[in-house]
């Protein structure tokens, strides 16, 4: 399983059009994803503060296009030697397991959803 942080209104679109599409896969040709140890850190550094997430929980065995565990695009000392999951291509509803609420706290920082930390 790996995961994609995304915004309720995103989601929506995505769900009435049949496939999502994020600004990422035109711009940089892939979707960016985490793992579930990466989710927390992906959440606190990108999103604090965002209260319309969510977590698209996607089995990379039901992907259409290809994915790749890859080294982060950022500079050094940040996220050094660590790969996340990128999808090569739009993203097929029926790959997403479950859709998770993903609020974040008072402070702004996000901490792991039950739903998640069940699994």
């Amino acid at each position: 399983m790996i995961f994609h942080i995304v915004g309720r209104g995103e989601w929506d679109r995505a769900a009435s059009e049949g496939r999502y599409q994020p600004c990422s896969l035109k711009r940089e040709g892939f979707i960016h994803c985490s793992t579930l140890v990466q989710l927390l850190e992906t959440a606190n550094r990108f999103y604090r503060g965002r209260t319309d997430l969510l977590v698209l929980c996607i089995d990379e065995q039901r992907l259409e296009f290809p994915f790749r565990h890859e080294a982060s695009a950022l500079g050094a000392g940040e996220g050094d030697g660590e790969r996340f999951p990128h999808i090569y291509g739009s993203l097929d509803l029926k790959a997403v397991r479950k859709v998770i609420d993903f609020p974040c706290q008072r402070d702004g920082s996000f901490a792991m959803p039950a739903a998640l930390r069940e699994s």
